[in-house]
């Protein structure tokens, strides 16, 4: 396979092991030191995939819709932006919900002995909804603090918090689109190997 394939096919293969649970698919994708930052995580990848095996047998359970991904590619790195819908089926005031959260995964690839392997991973959030699974059920948000969150991953933020995950305020959404631009930016930046952003900046 060329090139561009190797790199999708890896980007998919590695949603589909935190999707279906294949662990090892999961870790084999990303270098012993890769970064991922998204909603409800920031740390290091073997972090991230020991992360959603717990998060997994807590019984929050994500499945990841994948638009094809658009690899810019130059020299032993990439750059991936992956639209995608996230589902979640979760309980909120009382009903079982769910959720779709439209999202841009951008990753960071890089050649090396063995193969292509992901360099790090962050998210741009769109918008997402919320949709009790039986009609006409209502769900009880008097005590949900929907308004204080961000319009980009409002209902994102409340279901993963009411499952008692840790949302961050400051993620790059369309609602800030001068956060979009940043990330945007130190992407190309990382591509071009200049690496300003500390995500990646110690390895050539």
């Amino acid at each position: 396979m060329d090139d561009v394939t190797d790199i999708s096919q890896l980007v998919l293969r590695e949603r589909q092991g935190r999707d279906r649970g294949l662990w090892d698919r999961m870790r084999d994708a990303w270098e012993p030191d890769g970064r991922v930052r998204i909603s409800w995580f920031d740390g290091s990848a073997r972090d991230f995939v020991a992360g959603s095996i717990a998060m997994a047998a807590g019984g929050t359970a994500a499945t990841h819709r994948m638009s094809p991904p658009v690899v810019d590619l130059l020299g032993d790195r990439a750059i991936v932006a992956a639209p995608a819908v996230i589902e979640v089926r979760a309980g909120l005031g009382g009903a079982e919900v769910d959720l779709a959260s439209r999202v841009r995964l951008l990753y960071r690839a890089r050649r090396t002995g063995t193969g292509w392997r992901l360099a790090a991973m962050t998210c741009v959030y769109e918008s997402d909804t919320v949709t009790p699974t039986v009609p006409g059920t209502v769900p009880d948000l008097s005590s949900v603090a929907v308004d204080d969150r961000r319009p980009s991953y409002r209902w994102l933020a409340t279901v993963l918090g009411a499952t008692g995950h840790r949302i961050a305020d400051d993620l790059p959404g369309t609602d800030r689109p001068g956060s979009v631009e940043a990330v945007e930016a130190a992407e190309q930046d990382w591509l071009d190997g200049h690496d300003r952003d500390g995500r990646d900046g110690d390895r050539a």
